[in-house]
């Protein structure tokens, strides 16, 4: 496909992306997917692929967010919607839904074998969830669906710092590519650094 084209479906695909999530908030509205996509372009220049099809799994990826459509996963559904109606090809469309059907962590065990294109999507991803963007996610989701970010005196109650052990601290393990794990490393570290200086703060 001519290069200029390629990225004319890039960008229709961004304005329909953004004008869809413009509602989106909790740290997974339009600015969480251009950090995503942001991260997919850098990691995609390290380990390859086809940069189109990670341009547009990235944009794509929570397009349709079950926490925004009553529980149910739609980003794939609405993958295909969009990219049909703005003219791409069947194969790219199918590769592009398989990706964004199949990175989410919440899949887990049950998600499908991902493409390099996904695997560098799917790190890319779960990178937002670390580092300084991730403690402020993290905040943001728990001040949207009243979950505090600390109680000393939590046993099973959901916390953002328990968030942070029971999720955020195993992303580095499951990374795909050489590039997200040494990425999130570098996010992890600077997340354990403000934990540590949080507890001391609060005298644990």
């Amino acid at each position: 496909m001519d290069e200029s084209v390629t990225q004319q479906l890039v960008k229709q695909t961004e304005a329909v992306v953004r004008e869809r999530m413009s509602g989106q908030a909790a740290g997974h509205g339009m600015d969480h997917v251009l950090r995503v996509l942001a991260s997919a372009r850098a990691i995609q220049s390290e380990v390859g692929g086809d940069l189109q099809i990670v341009e547009l799994s990235a944009l794509l990826h929570d397009v349709g967010d079950a926490k925004f459509h009553d529980g149910v996963e739609r980003s794939a559904e609405f993958a295909r919607e969009i990219l049909s109606s703005i003219g791409a090809g069947d194969d790219l469309i199918e590769h592009v839904a398989h990706i964004v059907d199949n990175i989410s962590f919440r899949k887990g065990d049950s998600a499908k074998p991902l493409s390099l294109e996904g695997q560098v999507v799917q790190d890319a991803d779960r990178l937002d969830a670390l580092g300084a963007i991730g403690i402020v996610r993290t905040i943001e989701y728990g001040a949207a669906f009243d979950q505090p970010f600390y109680r000393p005196d939590a046993v099973d109650a959901k916390t953002g710092v328990g968030h942070f052990h029971e999720k955020l601290f195993k992303l580095k393990s499951l990374m795909n590519t050489d590039a997200g794990r040494r990425m999130a490393g570098d996010r992890e570290a600077f997340m354990r650094t403000f934990l540590d200086q949080f507890m001391r703060e609060n005298g644990r």
